[in-house]
């Protein structure tokens, strides 16, 4: 029984490397019975239509050298691939072949399809060989076995008994892609992509559950992403978009792909198979996800108006050029769009019913749910008309808008249109974890800023996440009542529940608020960003997390094109990571940070001056809470050493926590036994705060507790305890309870930069996480 079918492209195999890559997503994604369809390894296929070329302009010299070519790049694969008898029987084979195909040109023999067979012939032989090598059960088959065709029709009942016949249910089954047989054993090609046409075919042959596209690509974008820097990733399309796109120009799926799919329940999903970790695109049925919004585009294209075309004649031209077309009625006359390069065969093909309208062309295709198309696209043609290219021919239909232009819509021109019209459709959804404080109030002030930012982006939020329970309504969660929905919904989870609800959010954006504590929520931002999160932080574990793994999800994040903020990690509602960004990027160098990061310490510190015990002070603090609930978590210093390290990769400084030396607000011994055994001890902590505080005073300078970066030619120097700032300094004036960082650069360098303000409190925090949240919407628009 097959449950699946996977397929790969040419780039997939475009190396002995990327074999191996593959042959570990097949072990990791298949089950015995399972196919693999595979195309030509990397550019084979353009290899062997150059010898076809070469062969039609009888240049034997081109056909002897593009044969050498083709020879050391599949001996090379074998030889990296294969060893012993393996590898011994496929470069006989091999050589076989190919003194077969340069006999056969010397004769006169040659046949265009059955030359280009050799490519996916190819692929399947030697993945099949290196997964038996791998103890993996596999075998080859060439789909000419399978797949039959007569006057360009699959004979579907005869090919679905073939597949049955010949489809091991014990291996894993390597497919050739691409070709079929005809009724008299002749190769036939099933044209552009017809490997991925194979994929689906013979899923349904096979009454597989599912098929997987593995390409280059993570999936289906908004518009291509060479293209359009900030393209999309939709982690659902529904088919009917899906189909309307392939006949428009999407260079991820096409119409052939998707028509055996057409009245089953197989599923469809896209991925990349450079990066497993990535979510899939799945194309679903009709109401399995929101219509979404797209550009498109086809370059060098030509308008012909046909007279009593009907669908089947479209399909069998597109069988007959080996592309898929696009056709449709405008004021009563129906028009075809066909590749400039198949105009000659299309017209010959309707015999005197088929004239040119408009010819070479570029054409733009915005698809989008039907009551938008009307605005987008008069507001499509506004944008062309600024940049100066005027659409010749104007189109809206049922979910699409079609302009056709004499210039090529390039990059710039794409991108802008992507700003103008998709930007505008998105939605974005929200998922807050700790409801605590902060997170209380972060909600409460939420109805306002949704309210500012309405004009970017429809904005829901739609998950609430506390200690061991969640709340998920993809629908989106009612802000007033969050709390009676919290208490009446919410529900027990597991990562994997929490993971699987994220994967299901039908939004063009996902956002994950963290204002937890928790290490082990801060551990799970890796799996967020493969389900495309962008994530903002109070939290600080992450930012300080071991450096392999931050600068492993620095660059997840990074080409994945998402964002993650953390400016309240460290000063709360201060903007100080937004300072020190727009200090290196106006040009500046920073030399020095020094200052308070707690607004707890700075209160201890600047209430002390010797008229009361310090451990007073701290149950002061405590009672008030100011304090973590055992208080020697504040006096440790570990929170300020966490925010230095932070600051430091703020700067590109690779440190560890481990790597900020650290002095304690306490003896050493204070933070052994219970919060009892301190309360007991706690004129050893009042003695070792007055020595200091005394040490400071003959120096005509308070007590600090600051954290210190200081960066010198090959030096850096990072640590956190206690100092004694001079009467007058910017650290002696602290207002209790606030944060103060002192910034020395190259422009601020005699005089220093200051920012201070509240360290603490729920609304200043809160209205930093918001301030995130803002950035991160308009750097999203």
């Amino acid at each position: 029984m097959v449950n699946s079918v996977h397929k790969f492209g040419g780039s997939s195999l475009s190396s002995s490397e990327r074999y191996q890559s593959v042959a570990k997503i097949i072990i990791a994604h298949t089950q015995p019975g399972d196919c693999v369809v595979v195309s030509a390894a990397g550019k084979t296929t353009d290899t062997l239509v150059s010898l076809w070329q070469s062969y039609q302009q009888q240049d034997k010299q081109a056909v002897a050298d593009i044969l050498l070519q083709l020879s050391n790049h599949q001996t090379a694969l074998i030889e990296a691939l294969l060893k012993a008898d393996a590898k011994h029987a496929a470069l006989a084979v091999l050589a076989q072949e190919l003194s077969d195909v340069a006999e056969q040109a010397n004769e006169q023999q040659l046949q265009e399809a059955a030359l280009l067979a050799h490519g996916e012939l190819w692929s399947a032989r030697l993945l099949a060989a290196y997964l038996t090598q791998l103890n993996i059960q596999a075998c080859a088959h060439d789909a000419r076995a399978l797949f039959s065709v007569t006057s360009g029709e699959l004979l579907h009942a005869q090919n679905k008994q073939q597949c049955i016949q010949v489809i091991d249910e014990n291996k894993i089954n390597v497919v050739t892609g691409f070709i079929a047989a005809s009724a008299d054993g002749e190769t036939v090609t099933l044209g552009r992509n017809g490997s991925d046409y194979s994929a689906t075919l013979l899923a349904n042959y096979c009454d597989a559950h599912n098929v997987c596209i593995w390409t280059d690509t993570p999936g289906v974008f908004s518009a291509d992403p060479r293209k359009v820097e900030k393209a999309i990733k939709y982690n659902k399309v529904c088919r009917e978009q899906a189909n309307l796109l392939a006949r428009l120009g999407n260079p991820v799926l096409h119409a052939k792909t998707l028509s055996p799919l057409k009245h089953s329940n197989i599923k469809l999903a896209v991925r990349s198979s450079f990066d497993v970790q990535t979510a899939p695109t799945n194309i679903v049925k009709q109401g399995k996800a929101k219509q979404k919004r797209f550009i498109t585009t086809l370059q060098n294209v030509d308008l012909l108006l046909v007279e009593g075309i009907n669908a089947g004649e479209v399909a069998h031209v597109s069988q007959l050029i080996q592309h898929s077309l696009h056709h449709f009625i405008h004021n009563g006359d129906t028009y075809l769009v066909v590749p400039a390069g198949a105009t000659h065969q299309v017209v010959s093909y309707f015999a005197g019913r088929a004239n040119i309208s408009e010819s070479n062309l570029n054409s733009c295709a915005v698809v989008a749910p039907t009551q938008d198309v009307y605005t987008l696209s008069t507001l499509a043609a506004e944008v062309l008309n600024q940049q100066s290219i005027h659409p010749r021919f104007i189109h809206q239909d049922t979910g699409y808008t079609l302009l056709l232009t004499d210039q090529l819509i390039e990059s710039d021109v794409l991108s802008l249109l992507h700003e103008k019209l998709i930007n505008k459709g998105q939605e974005i959804a929200l998922v807050v974890a700790g409801l605590g404080n902060v997170g209380d109030e972060f909600l409460s002030q939420l109805e306002a800023q949704f309210k500012r930012l309405s004009g970017d982006y429809s904005i829901k939020l739609v998950g609430l996440i506390r200690s061991q329970h969640m709340l998920f309504n993809a629908s989106g969660i009612t802000l007033g009542q969050w709390k009676k929905q919290w208490q009446h919904n919410a529900v027990a989870y597991e990562q994997t529940d929490l993971l699987s609800a994220l994967n299901e959010l039908d939004y063009e954006h996902k956002v994950v608020v963290d204002i937890t504590a928790s290490e082990q929520f801060s551990q799970l931002y890796t799996d967020f960003v493969e389900r495309d999160c962008h994530l903002i932080s109070a939290n600080k574990y992450a930012g300080t997390a071991a450096t392999n793994w931050y600068n492993a999800l620095r660059q997840s994040i990074s080409e994945r094109n998402l964002h993650w903020r953390y400016n309240t990690s460290v000063g709360a509602g201060l903007p100080i990571n937004f300072a020190l960004a727009d200090l290196q990027n106006s040009g500046d160098k920073i030399t020095r940070i020094e200052g308070v990061f707690s607004g707890t310490l700075s209160w201890l510190c600047s209430k002390y001056d010797g008229s009361v015990a310090f451990s007073d002070l701290v149950l002061e603090a405590q009672k008030m809470g100011f304090t973590e609930p055992d208080p020697r978590e504040d006096l440790s210093g570990r929170d300020m050493q966490r925010k230095l390290l932070i600051l430091a990769r703020e700067l590109g400084i690779e440190l560890d926590l481990d790597d900020i030396s650290l002095q304690a607000l306490m003896p050493d011994e204070l933070a052994q036994g219970s919060w009892d055994d301190f309360l007991a001890n706690k004129d050893k902590l009042n003695a070792f705060i007055k020595h200091h505080g005394d040490a400071a005073n003959t120096q005509n300078a308070v007590l600090r507790y600051t954290g210190l970066l200081a960066l010198e030619p090959g030096k850096v120097t990072a640590k956190v305890g206690i100092t004694y700032a001079p009467k007058g300094d910017a650290l002696a004036n602290l207002t209790p309870g606030d944060n103060i960082f002192v910034i020395n650069s190259q422009w601020y360098n005699e005089n220093a930069l200051v920012i201070q303000g509240p360290g603490a409190g729920k609304e200043v925090t809160a209205a930093g996480v918001h301030s995130d949240l803002f950035w991160l919407v308009k750097n999203l628009k």
